[in-house]
């Protein structure tokens, strides 16, 4: 990863899982010809752990401090897309690093949608439970504030990728042409 400023704004997803952050980030990086990052990959790579692993052999505190350090590091550069992991809003210092940067679009999904989207990964172990669906509306309510904090939020139940992709980049047109 390269520390290298070229002045442009980050454009960062943040939103719970299954809603479309990687699939939208690829998509908007390839767009706009800019580095897609994802700090899940990056505590992974950092860590040498799955960050499954990490919550089981080490405890959500130790992972959520690997995301902080991931977080303000990536927080630094700029032209970037960003997709973070579902609870990177846990903590206000995320999102203030995040913002520094960076606009921030939370990725939303209904219930119903993203448990049809992540029903079939083993790698999502707090949805291999008896009431999938009663734990995603659990923590959606949980996270409901941290969420509202980003700058636009986008509902992608019904959206293909390319159609998120498009609002964003015509989300953050109208943002520069706002600010000139």
């Amino acid at each position: 990863m390269s520390l290298k400023s070229d002045n442009k704004k980050n454009i960062v997803l943040v939103g719970f899982m299954g809603t479309g952050k990687t699939s939208v980030g690829l998509r908007l990086a390839e767009l706009l010809d800019m580095q897609f990052i994802d700090t899940d990959n990056l505590i992974e790579e950092e860590n040498i752990m799955s960050i499954s692993d990490m919550f089981s052999m080490m405890g959500e505190d130790y992972f959520r401090d690997r995301e902080s350090s991931v977080i303000e590091k990536v927080s630094k550069l700029s032209g970037k897309v960003i997709a973070t992991g579902g609870g990177a809003v846990k903590r206000e210092i995320n999102i203030q690093n995040l913002k520094s940067l960076g606009i921030i679009f939370c990725l939303y999904a209904s219930p119903e949608t993203i448990l049809q989207r992540t029903s079939g990964y083993s790698h999502r172990p707090l949805l291999q439970i008896d009431d999938p669906i009663g734990k995603i509306k659990d923590m959606l309510n949980e996270r409901e504030l941290f969420y509202s904090k980003a700058d636009y939020t986008i509902d992608t139940s019904e959206l293909s990728i390319e159609q998120v992709a498009e609002e964003i980049l015509e989300k953050i047109a109208k943002e520069r042409i706002n600010k000139n």
